[in-house]
């Protein structure tokens, strides 16, 4: 089981959080706290795995917390995609960052990730991620991107352009007429053939290259 501490400050949305998490059946919600300083407490005391946390939180807000968070690791969840709090959370090397607007299953599955040492971002603010993380200039690194994607076959160059604009699996499905299973597998084909851990590592070499 992967016991996660979960800390916002609204109880309605913590429970509506706990329920999706708990509902996955791999997931056990361990603590839940209010405020960042009694996040970290928490995170401390129940020896979590995945810590939870709202940005926008009293006394200590997420990602003061998640500074101080040495053991689990941290998946921020917001309803704000801006630009300081993704630079905010980048810098403090979290394992997510999630909007309150995304489904259950990107819930459950950041929470996975996260669990198994993988980065996950939602697709809302890959976009901000990668013009952050990929400075223009860098010739050589974008002779190797070019080199890595041109394993790719057509099919799955469209895929991977579709996923370096931030869109998801069902998304990309809907943009070319597939199902939500095939593109999921062409994800999974993809990272393998250009050795990428997450989807996210992929859609940086588009931008490199």
């Amino acid at each position: 089981m992967i016991k996660v501490l979960i800390a916002d400050d609204e109880p309605l949305i913590t429970t509506g959080i706990r329920t999706v998490l708990e509902s996955a059946g791999d997931i056990e919600v361990v603590a839940v706290a209010r405020d960042g300083r009694e996040a970290v407490r928490a995170a401390q005391r129940h020896r979590v795995d995945v810590a939870l946390l709202d940005i926008s939180m009293p006394v200590m807000d997420g990602l003061a917390a998640a500074a101080e968070l040495t053991g689990p690791r941290v998946v921020l969840l917001t309803a704000f995609g801006d630009e300081d709090n993704v630079r905010g959370a980048v810098r403090r090397g979290v394992s997510g960052f999630v909007l309150k607007t995304c489904t259950p299953d990107e819930l459950i599955g950041a929470v996975r990730a996260a669990h198994a040492g993988q980065a996950y971002l939602s697709p809302a603010v890959t976009r901000q991620v990668l013009d952050m993380a990929a400075p223009p200039g860098d010739d050589e690194r974008g002779r190797d991107a070019a080199r890595r994607l041109a394993t790719l076959t057509a099919r799955e160059n469209d895929i991977l352009a579709l996923v370096a604009q931030g869109l998801s699996n069902a998304e990309v499905a809907r943009r070319l007429h597939m199902t939500e299973a095939s593109v999921k597998t062409y994800v999974s084909r993809i990272l393998a053939k250009l050795n990428c851990t997450n989807r996210v590592q992929a859609a940086l070499l588009v931008v490199q290259s």
